[in-house]
């Protein structure tokens, strides 16, 4: 192993200098030289770039030191830029609150996830969820506590479905859940059912219990539409309806051609 180097340097050292290491093995002989040169970039030291020589052919000089020195300087520059890409498209694609796939992201997942379905003749579903009386929390305890209230409420979603499926915040305390591979249409009412279940235990806001209800509103596809945008709509109108019946219960989207939606309500009151 090249030794530690306080100074962070480019560091090189010979046979004179070397420092005691294990004896040579027969498949791993003990190299004569390293040459070691950090990778600095902004944000401080991320690696190190090593070379080791195992023969007096393979020695390395201050020339050496300087082209290696130069090599790093790319080598860091390039994998800073990629970082910083990396960084960039994450913000571009997830919310920075709860870390949950953003409109954008959910909106690109859902025409994914509908072509699929279209291929595999499976069902898809959509559950639209908004917390009843959100804006009392912020209200009243504040908006530090509203929204740590949303990244607790994006745990607990997250807990009620597949590492598959997908849970996205659309803004505000507006959630959305998508679920694929479905043969069922009861998979969906049955995530609903689990989520109104979870949600009958007060959220621990740094002390605080504070009660919070969901309005879930639920899209089938194809029963409700074949496009994203028409079965967001469909979830998004359900679950308005939810929230005008009293909130802490869910509507199916009606089939087309049909008024009635069905309803499920959590045994909990407000």
């Amino acid at each position: 192993m090249l030794p530690r180097h306080p100074q962070r340097q480019t560091l090189l050292i010979t046979p004179d200098s070397l420092p005691p290491t294990a004896p040579p093995m027969a498949t791993a002989p003990r190299p004569l030289y390293w040459l070691g040169v950090p990778l600095h970039t902004q944000a401080g030291v991320l690696g190190a770039l090593v070379l080791q020589g195992y023969s007096e052919e393979a020695r390395y000089g201050d020339r050496d030191k300087e082209l290696l020195q130069f090599v790093s300087t790319q080598v860091a520059s390039a994998i800073e830029r990629t970082q910083m890409r990396k960084r960039m498209q994450h913000m571009a694609q997830y919310d920075q609150l709860t870390h949950l796939p953003n409109r954008q992201l959910f909106l690109d997942r859902l025409k994914t996830a509908l072509t699929r379905a279209q291929r595999d003749e499976t069902l898809l579903s959509l559950l639209f969820i908004d917390l009843d009386r959100f804006k009392e929390v912020n209200d009243t305890l504040g908006h530090a506590m509203g929204d740590l209230l949303l990244q607790r409420v994006a745990q607990r979603l997250l807990e009620c479905v597949r590492a598959s499926d997908t849970v996205a915040r659309l803004g505000g305390d507006e959630f959305v859940v998508l679920l694929e591979s479905g043969h069922a249409a009861e998979q969906a009412t049955a995530v609903a059912e689990k989520i109104l279940s979870t949600f009958t235990q007060p959220f621990d806001l740094d002390g605080h219990q504070v009660p919070m209800w969901p309005s879930i509103g639920i899209a089938v596809y194809p029963d409700h539409g074949g496009d994203e945008s028409l079965l967001l709509s469909h979830a998004d109108a359900a679950m308005y309806l939810s929230k005008k019946g009293g909130g802490n219960q869910v509507r199916i989207a009606a089939t087309p051609g049909r008024t009635q939606q069905g309803t499920l309500q959590s045994g909990a009151s407000h």
